[in-house]
């Protein structure tokens, strides 16, 4: 359950030192939604539907994290990008903007307290850390500079940019430094105390490291810094499974960085374990989903006694968990984590 301390032992884990007990979390938004039996339709669009799920899975599954990332539409729909999903789909983006000059000079800031549906993850947030408090991590959700750029003028207009307008692509970076700096200020202001900071449009599985460093590293770097003055920590996620990539991402200055589930959690301990927090990095589909009960329990015993070891480490899912997960497997995954990271949890 939401215990008192949670949030120290999060900041020895990104200050590179063992935890009390080792924080558990999970990507689990559409599980979670299933679990408390809304849609996400009507989940993504209310505030008090979204603190309603977010408390009764934390009760349910002691989650040491509330986690609202929701979808990737939210700041993107106001800028006039299509967004198409509904019922259990989740929103995405599908109608983008010609990557041209005109393009990003019509771009305006939205202001996250009255813009589309940013309001409603600004209310959601402090209602959860209202019945809350410190006990629980609520992380919100920010997309980081590049992939913002990727999902204004989709991704293959942005990928063609860094060769054919650089200029053009760094300008609208700037851009969206400027937006999800904004919008991670209001959801900390809000009471968040992290924000999942989603970049996987600049992973290995899409760019090079040198494309990585002259076109995305910046832009994460100075979200992240405005995040941490601010009190807020950054949990950087672009489902990595290149160890060369996550040295890149590491060097930014994110508080802590996601490792997908493409690679094996001793690997990317060895990359970047004593310059970086790494969270990771079960396996939704093959582990959780596809996965028996004594499948989940062993890989989640793994993960933990490599992932910890020497501290600097949270246990996570290494991406979002499908809704139709098993619920015993669920719970075996964290009651597992939690044996194996310093608590036994009561459910």
């Amino acid at each position: 359950m939401a215990y008192k301390g949670v949030l120290e032992d999060i900041r020895k884990s990104i200050a590179l030192q063992a935890p009390g007990r080792v924080p558990v979390f999970a990507c689990s938004e559409e599980f979670d939604v299933r679990m408390a039996g809304s849609t996400y339709s009507v989940y993504n669009r209310n505030a008090k539907e979204m603190a309603r799920v977010q408390i009764e899975a934390v009760r349910k599954f002691d989650y040491d994290w509330a986690w609202l990332q929701v979808d990737d539409c939210i700041e993107f729909e106001v800028l006039g990008v299509g967004v198409k999903g509904d019922g259990n789909i989740l929103p995405a983006t599908n109608e983008y903007l010609p990557a041209t000059r005109a393009s990003l000079d019509r771009l305006k800031l939205p202001n996250p307290k009255k813009d589309g549906r940013m309001p409603v993850l600004l209310e959601a947030i402090s209602r959860i850390k209202a019945e809350f408090g410190d006990t629980v991590c609520v992380t919100g959700r920010t997309a980081a500079p590049f992939s913002s750029a990727s999902l204004y003028y989709g991704i293959e207009q942005t990928m063609m940019l860094m060769y054919d307008d650089p200029d053009l692509l760094n300008d609208t970076i700037r851009f969206f430094t400027e937006l999800q700096t904004e919008f991670g200020l209001a959801q900390i202001e809000a009471g968040a105390d992290a924000l999942w900071f989603g970049d996987c449009n600049a992973s290995g599985h899409l760019i090079s490291v040198d494309n990585y460093n002259e076109f995305a590293a910046e832009g994460a770097k100075a979200c992240a810094t405005a995040y941490r003055k601010a009190g807020g920590w950054s949990f950087y996620h672009a489902s990595e499974h290149k160890p060369e990539h996550l040295k890149a991402q590491a060097a930014t200055g994110v508080s802590a960085v996601s490792v997908g589930p493409g690679l094996d959690i001793a690997l990317a301990k060895a990359a970047i374990g004593d310059r970086c927090c790494i969270l990771g990095n079960v396996d939704p589909i093959v582990t959780l989903l596809q996965g028996s009960v004594d499948d989940v329990v062993a890989s989640s015993k793994r993960i933990m006694e490599i992932g910890s070891r020497n501290g600097g480490y949270c246990f996570n899912s290494g991406e979002m968990i499908p809704r139709d997960v098993p619920e015993a497997n669920m719970k075996a995954m964290i009651r597992t984590a939690r044996r194996y990271g310093g608590a036994v949890p009561g459910i």
